[in-house]
């Protein structure tokens, strides 16, 4: 993976559904999302909701997008990472959420209808998380990792390479009101090289 990123100005981004609020300081942006917000489509739950809030810039190919977090929330669904969207019927989200009473690392690609996967993360709770997403061909290859640890692979997804693409950190809180998500950091560079280390 290149280490030949640089930081995205918080300005830079377009929200897509506005957060309550946001406060930026010296050491990142706090943004506290809407009461009930969420990016879902219809599988086993039925409704659609596309309401989360996310700051979005273009998405090229050959490009990939870093956002970091601190992992500080535990309520039910609480969740942050990365959202890549194309429209509100295509798009994929990636980082933490909240379920089953511990932070899960995963993954909601979505085609029309949305599909779900998770891994416990209990390890990472209180630490820095940082979530990477690389466009390269025709894939999303997603990436995490806690404070300096190696980045651990998520997710491996389909993205036509003519789709028009935004990307930026995301948050919603489906379950509450209150959230607060303290966003470290944003940044942007050249897509891995490779999917798997020493290809």
């Amino acid at each position: 993976m290149s280490a030949d990123t640089h930081p995205v100005d918080w300005s830079t981004g377009t929200w897509l559904h506005p957060p309550v609020r946001t406060q930026e300081s010296a050491d990142g942006l706090l943004v506290e999302p809407r009461e009930g917000s969420d990016l879902w489509r219809r599988t086993s739950y039925g409704f659609v909701h596309d309401d989360a809030s996310a700051l979005l810039a273009p998405f090229p190919v050959g490009s990939a997008v870093e956002v970091s977090f601190r992992l500080d929330y535990a309520a039910q669904f609480d969740q942050a990472g990365v959202l890549v969207r194309v429209d509100e019927r295509q798009w994929t989200k990636a980082g933490v959420e909240v379920s089953d009473g511990q932070p899960q690392l995963g993954a909601v690609v979505t085609r029309e209808v949305s599909d779900w996967s998770v891994a416990p993360v209990p390890e990472w709770s209180g630490r820095e998380v940082t979530v990477r997403v690389s466009r390269a061909g025709d894939a999303l290859t997603v990436r995490a990792r806690a404070g300096g640890q190696p980045w651990r692979l998520v997710r491996l997804a389909p993205l036509d390479p003519a789709a028009e693409a935004s990307a930026g950190p995301f948050c919603c809180s489906p379950s509450r009101g209150g959230l607060v998500v303290r966003f470290t950091g944003w940044r942007v560079g050249p897509a891995d090289e490779a999917l798997h280390p020493g290809d």
